[in-house]
């Protein structure tokens, strides 16, 4: 009995205390109740509902670089090619480091031939496996951000569409193939095999040249530097034995007898410390001059690769012309060279018979190129 007694005092106590606790809690201003009752709520439904998580609904906390992979994977799943979260440059410079191009996809949503592209293509494990193997993939929402951009400048037309891209130099991005509308998974495969054999050897071979440009120009700045540090070397010993010569002289005029001072002689010492200040004078401005001769007419270096495989460096002036590169080759007087044409590799650019009155600097191929000499059949 005293036990059935203690329980029923237990339970009474714990009945007062949630009286009292709810009485607490309904004295609470009705703001603050309706909150809480949101809270609640809005926790409730996220976890009932899957897709609390739509970037669509979340798109400020989504960086850009993300942005395409969550809507892409949302939809078709984690299957596909591997597509750097990054941006275009950033990833045009991975590829050129890894001697790659850069395959691009825009991928348009709302198009209603989107869907049947990235399932049955870009998800396949055929096209997945041999983009990943060849290429850096690149994806971005056409309608947003440099996805937008590129569509603009691609002059994009229709979709699905695809794009092969590459940086050979000087930040210039070059597009090498575009695939426009719904392809087979092998198709897609093919066309860009065939982009790989026909511009891989040029893309690397570009890569070449510029390491060659970059040295070229290193050396040419190390050689300038040379040659300023030697004309101020030699300016500083001239400084310096004029200076020695004008102490020596002094010393000397010292220990011999003083003679009386001539009324001209002030005259004569002024006119004598001109013809001493003249070399130096002189000097300063033989400098100038030629600084200023180099800056008119600056040096270019040609790099000349001939069809046996040797290759020549020669310097021109910025301002001469084409024809003085012929006439350069002419006088080497090579064996089993007839007609032939100078090339600038890739991109692709021929100076030929109309060009050969551009100088150098017209030409863009100031301050160093690497040309090719195309033998014509």
């Amino acid at each position: 009995m005293a036990s059935n007694q203690t329980c029923r005092n237990l339970i009474e106590g714990l009945r007062t205390s949630c009286n009292n606790m709810v009485s607490r809690i309904m004295r609470l201003p009705y703001n603050i109740l309706e909150e809480i009752s949101r809270f609640i709520g809005g926790e409730t439904t996220a976890r009932s509902n899957p897709s609390y998580l739509d970037p669509q609904e979340n798109i400020d906390i989504i960086p850009e670089e993300w942005y395409f992979l969550n809507v892409f994977e949302q939809k078709y799943g984690e299957s596909h090619p591997f597509f750097y979260p990054k941006r275009l440059m950033e990833v045009l410079k991975i590829a050129k480091k890894e001697s790659k191009f850069v395959f691009v996809y825009l991928h348009a949503p709302d198009h209603p031939l989107t869907s049947l592209f990235c399932r049955e293509t870009l998800c396949s494990e055929l096209a997945a496996q041999f983009l990943d193997a060849n290429f850096v993939s690149w994806g971005a929402v056409a309608s947003r951000g440099e996805g937008l951009d590129l569509t603009r400048m691609l002059r994009v037309s229709s979709f699905p569409f695809c794009a092969v891209l590459a940086l050979p130099v000087e930040k210039a991005i070059v597009v090498l193939q575009q695939v426009e509308g719904t392809v087979s998974p092998e198709a897609l495969v093919e066309i860009l095999q065939r982009t790989l054999e026909e511009q891989g050897a040029a893309f690397r071979l570009s890569i070449v040249e510029e390491e060659e440009m970059i040295r070229a120009n290193r050396e040419l700045r190390e050689e300038q530097d040379k040659s300023y540090l030697a004309a101020l070397q030699k300016d500083k010993e001239k400084e310096e034995f004029l200076s020695a010569s004008k102490s020596s002289r002094k010393s000397n005029d010292e220990k011999l007898p003083r003679k009386p001072v001539q009324k001209h002689s002030p005259l004569i010492l002024k006119e004598d410390s001109k013809k001493t200040a003249r070399p130096k004078e002189a000097s300063k401005e033989t400098q100038k001059e030629n600084t200023t001769l180099r800056k008119r007419h600056p040096y270019t270096r040609i790099l000349i690769r001939f069809p046996n495989g040797t290759k020549k460096e020669q310097k021109f002036l910025s301002t001469d012309t084409i024809r003085s590169i012929y006439k350069y080759i002419d006088s080497l007087d090579i064996p089993g060279v007839g007609s032939y044409q100078l090339i600038w590799n890739f991109p692709r650019k021929v100076y030929g018979h109309e060009q050969l009155d551009m100088t150098l600097g017209e030409a863009g191929l100031h301050p160093n190129a690497a040309l090719f000499m195309e033998l014509i059949s």
